[in-house]
Order: structure tokens, then C-alpha cells, then sequence
């Protein structure tokens, strides 16, 4: 090997060391590795930045823009309301989780498609009287799959597709991959549905979405009003009221702070400050005739109705981290009344004007009814219960559907390349108002889009040192003596056993253009290659770490590291035994 294919290997190497380790976001590890392959004249310093103009990153951008809008339209709540049955059966319940995933995720984001059934599977847990552990793992993998069957379900796909167009000429088109993607979606669907077992029964030690919902003690501050029965009588007798499960940790009256002895006497126009488990505060708020804090929402000709409340969590991009209520003056600047906040674990003791928000808290917002759900979506907010809030109106929802189905079906019909019908199609999400022009740049994941413009040139430097030539010419020499199956399983399996210590999509940089000589290399024909590095690097089923939705079910299910391959390593398995044989039936090599 030459200096500089050593030097490749290194650099490439070495981040993938980063991103195992995980002490560094990625899309700041792909950056540090973009400049150190510039220092060392493996990446030309006027193509530095080439990977920001690549057509992978706007697509791909474009894609989670025009998700975004779907998954906000209510099209996907509202069916998902109608349509379920109030299933009993575990097994029943499984097969509607895992196959309305899979669907969800052909078309949209998968950890969005995840994102919104994970409370129906907490549901369905509480009515089957099971952990949501033996749901959330199974639907994380119907997820995975479910991004297989078309070009925007997953970006490896997308990633896939252009650089194919780079090596051939000619880019794979929106259902090339649903052939092979709905055979494997449909295989491991079935192996999840009657092997889910494989999957232990854990409860989160953490906190997760269940607990929140039915154990967690909200903080929330109650006036005493002139109609209030307790005005006079001792703090004690009101939070008899709640059977001792409602505590006061302060009295405000004016300026002051009071301590809560039991025997202080409360007043009219006292503000307490309660916490304690949701249903026991509504106790004690309505049985005092007490006001929570807030603003008057409704107005002449409104009904109360109209006004309702919600809970919802603060995702970790969400603007409200760090701020105090005070300082957001929430009702003035949205219209709504932040009535409850909650922190798992611990006790805050603190005036809600006065808490610091974070990551996690989970908090009650009371507002109309018509704008909640853009409000949510505005604020960085999860919904939590209430499902219904998400729903949009019928003439809203149709925008964004009629917006994917063209989009799709101009790809299909070869009317426009992936990059421009989908870029049009965000920028339509946006003109009609599909999506908030305050959600856009969160629904196009900054960090991704870095990292994949970084790690563009990173990649390339296998290509244009040479280096993926010796891997590809290593691989040969294993391949050698195999036989055309064994030689396309060897690609699959490499680029499975990479993607759980390296992001998928970066899989895919890596590994395409090795698969894409080590075929020529055999006089094959690059198709089935691609597309196996492409199912390899989205089929992550054997670790927390490789893939989001992976990461999104560690904590609300309880689970460990080692629960992951008890499943995902059969199911590994047989996805191999049924690509290899698919791949080349559908894309013959030669």
C-alpha cells in the first residue's frame, strides 16, 4: 500500500474509533476528520466543501422536510384512531404495531413513523397487561424495515441511489428498491411477530413515557379563590383532600414566601404551590374550588370546550431548554398556559415562572383546542396524551399527502430526478403551509446534513487514493473460491457488521464504492452490490447505538445492551439467507 491509502485508512479509521466511542457528536467527528484529511493532502482544499453542494444532501434534507409535513398533517393519527380495534391479544396487537410501522416508515422518516405508534403500543401494553418492552424493541426493527421498500424511506437508499448514478451513470428510481425492500419488510415482519417472545419482559428503571403518564408528580401552582370553601382553614385540611398524595412545598401571598406548615392558615388570593401525581391534584383543584395559574383562554362566544390541555415532553432540540416561563411570557407570545410541569425523579420546590426547563420535563399546556397541535410542533414539544390534539383539519391534511404522492409519483415516472421533485416538494410543504416556517430547520436534521457533507470528501479518499481497490481486491481474494451468493453475502454482511459503530448513511459512503470495485473486480455487474450495502446499513438490529429508532426505545423499554442481539441477531440471520437469493433474482450480476 502507498503512503497516502494508509493515511486513508487511518483517517477513516480513527472516526470510526470516535463514533463507537461516542463522546463526540458525529457531525462534529466527520467535521474534525474532513480537516485533518485536508491537512494531510488527501482531500484538495478547493474540494473541501464539495460534499455541501452534493446532491445526497439536499436530497436528503429535502426528504425529512416533506416527512416532516406528513407526520404533522394528522392524516396518519386520524387513521390510526378510526381504523384500530381495541385489541386484547398480544399477538394481535403486534401485528398491527409492526405492519402499520413498516407502512408508515416506507413513506416517511422511520423514527417518525416510531415516534408516533409508541404511545399506541403503551396502550396497548396497559390494556394486555404487559411490559411495553415486548412492543417497542420489535417495532424499532419494523421500522428499520419498513425503510427498505422505497428510495426515501431510509437514507442509506438515497445515499445509495446517487452514487450509483456516480459510478454508472444511472440512478435508482423510487421503487427500485421494493421489490427486494417488501420481501425482507414482509419476512422480518412475520419472524418478529411470532418470535417477539425472544425479547425480555424489562420495566424501565429510568423514567419512561408509561411512567410519566400514570406515576409522575406534576408541579403546578393553584390560587385560592373567593369561592374556594378553605379560605382560613389550615393548609392540612385542604391536602386531606388528595388522601396525603398532593404536597405544598411553598405558599406565595403577595412578595412573600411562606413555608408550608401544616397548621399555616391559607388565605384568598393565596398562591400554592402543589405537586403530586396529576389525577390527585384535579382532586384537590376542583374539590377547593382553586384557579390554576394562567391566563383566561376563552373568549365571547367560545366555549370552554374549546379549551383543552395536554401533556407533552420537551424533545432535546426544543428552544424551551434553558428558559423559565417568566422569561418566555408564554401566553403572550403563543396563547397558551403552561398549567404543570413535571421532572422524574425529583422534587422541585420551585414557582413554575421561576424553573429553569430541560430536556425531558414533561409539562401541561392548556390552549385551544384548533391550535395545540401547530403549537406543540412550534415549541419543540412531544405529545404525550391526548392523541387526538395531533389531528388536523381534513383540508390541511390533504396538502401535504397530495404533496408526497406527486412528488413520488414524478420520481416513479421519470418526469424529474429525486433532487429537484423533492427539494419542490419541501418547498411546497412550506409555501402551503403544510409545515411551520419555525420547523423547518429542525425537520431537516442540521447535524445529519453536516456530517453526510463532511464525510462526503472523507469517503472519497478510498476512492481517489486507491484505497478501495486494496479492500476490494482483499475481499476478492476471500471471494476468490466462492461461489456468486457467497460473494454478494460477504458485501451484506460487512456493511451489517459496520453500520452498528458507524451511522448508516455514512455506511453507505464507505462501504458503496468497495462494493462497487469489488464487483468489477469479479466482472459483476454493480446493482445487487449496492443494494446489499444498502440493506446492510439499514438493517441495524444488533446494537442501541447504530440507529436512532434503536436508541429511542433503549430507555422507555428497560432494555440492556444484550437484550438487542437476543433478537436482532436471528433476525440478522434470516434477513442474509432471504436478501442474498432475492438481490440476485431481482438484480442479476452478469
Amino acid at each position: 500500500m502507498s503512503t497516502e491509502q494508509i493515511l486513508a485508512f487511518a483517517v477513516i479509521g480513527t472516526m470510526m474509533g470516535f463514533f463507537i466511542w461516542d463522546r463526540f457528536r458525529y457531525d462534529v467527528v466527520a467535521c474534525t476528520a474532513l480537516i485533518v484529511a485536508v491537512a494531510l493532502g488527501l482531500v484538495p482544499a478547493d474540494k473541501a466543501f464539495s460534499g455541501f453542494s452534493n446532491d445526497i444532501v439536499v436530497i436528503v434534507g429535502s426528504a425529512l422536510v416533506v416527512s416532516a409535513g406528513v407526520a404533522r398533517s394528522g392524516i396518519v393519527d386520524a387513521a390510526i384512531k378510526r381504523f384500530f380495534p381495541k385489541l386484547e391479544s398480544v399477538r394481535a396487537q403486534m401485528v398491527l404495531l409492526l405492519l402499520t410501522v413498516a407502512v408508515l416508515s416506507a413513506f416517511i422518516k422511520n423514527i417518525g413513523a416510531l415516534a408516533i405508534m409508541m404511545p399506541v403500543a403503551f396502550q396497548f401494553s396497559r390494556r394486555s397487561g404487559t411490559s411495553p418492552s415486548i412492543f417497542l424493541m420489535p417495532m424499532a426493527f419494523a421500522a428499520l424495515l419498513g425503510g427498505l421498500m422505497t428510495q426515501i424511506g431510509t437514507s442509506p437508499n438515497i445515499v445509495v441511489s446517487q452514487l450509483r448514478h456516480e459510478i454508472t451513470g444511472e440512478s435508482f428510481s423510487m421503487f427500485d428498491f421494493t421489490p427486494v425492500g417488501a420481501v425482507l419488510a414482509l419476512t422480518g415482519v412475520l419472524f418478529l411477530i411470532f418470535f417477539y417472545r425472544l425479547v425480555p419482559e424489562r420495566e424501565n428503571q429510568a423514567s419512561s413515557l408509561q411512567e410519566t403518564l400514570e406515576n409522575s408528580s406534576y408541579a403546578t401552582e393553584a390560587r385560592v379563590t373567593k369561592q374556594s370553601s378553605f379560605g382560613g382553614k389550615k393548609l392540612s385540611d385542604l391536602l386531606t383532600l388528595s388522601g396525603g398524595e398532593v404536597i405544598a412545598t411553598g405558599i406565595l401571598r403577595g412578595h412573600v414566601r411562606i413555608a408550608p406548615f401544616p397548621d399555616v392558615q391559607i388565605r384568598e388570593n393565596d398562591i400554592l404551590l402543589l405537586e403530586g401525581p396529576s389525577e390527585a391534584l384535579d382532586r384537590v383543584v376542583s374539590q377547593a374550588s382553586l384557579a390554576l395559574s394562567g391566563r383566561p383562554l376563552a373568549q365571547d362566544g367560545e366555549k370552554n370546550s374549546d379549551i383543552g390541555a395536554i401533556e407533552a415532553v420537551i424533545a432535546h432540540d426544543s428552544f424551551l431548554i434553558g428558559m423559565t416561563a417568566r422569561e418566555l411570557s408564554i401566553f403572550h407570545s403563543y396563547g397558551v398556559n403552561v398549567i404543570a410541569v413535571s421532572r422524574p425523579g425529583k422534587r422541585t420546590g420551585e414557582s413554575m415562572g421561576e424553573m429553569t426547563l430541560r430536556a425531558g420535563d414533561v409539562v401541561v399546556l392548556q390552549g385551544r383546542r384548533n391550535t395545540l397541535p401547530g403549537l406543540l410542533q412550534e415549541l419543540g414539544c412531544l405529545p404525550l396524551a391526548e392523541r387526538e390534539i395531533l389531528l388536523g383539519t381534513p383540508r390541511n391534511a390533504a396538502v401535504p399527502l397530495a404533496i408526497l404522492v406527486a412528488a413520488m409519483g414524478a420520481t416513479a415516472l421519470g418526469l424529474a430526478p429525486i433532487g429537484i421533485a423533492f427539494f419542490a416538494a419541501a418547498l411546497g410543504m412550506v409555501m402551503l403551509r403544510a409545515i411551520p416556517l419555525s420547523e423547518i430547520y429542525r425537520a431537516v436534521d442540521g447535524p445529519i446534513l453536516v456530517m453526510l457533507a463532511a464525510l462526503i470528501p472523507v469517503s472519497d479518499t478510498l476512492r481517489t487514493t486507491g484505497a478501495s481497490d486494496v479492500v476490494a481486491a482483499w475481499l476478492g481474494h476471500v471471494a476468490v473460491n466462492l461461489p456468486t451468493y457467497g460473494a454478494l453475502a460477504l458485501i451484506l454482511v460487512t456493511a451489517m457488521l459496520v453500520t452498528p459503530f458507524l451511522n448508516n448513511a455514512a455506511t453507505v459512503l464507505v462501504m458503496a464504492p468497495i462494493a462497487a470495485s469489488f464487483a468489477a473486480n469479479l466482472h459483476y455487474k454493480p446493482e445487487a452490490f449496492l443494494m446489499a450495502v444498502a440493506v446492510g446499513a439499514g438493517c441495524d438490529f444488533l446494537t442501541p447505538i447504530g440507529h436512532q429508532c434503536n436508541t429511542l426505545v433503549f430507555g422507555p423499554g428497560g432494555y440492556r445492551f444484550s437484550d438487542y442481539p437476543r433478537l436482532g441477531l436471528p433476525l440478522s440471520g434470516l434477513i442474509v439467507l432471504v436478501s442474498v437469493p432475492t438481490l440476485l433474482l431481482v438484480w442479476p450480476v452478469s
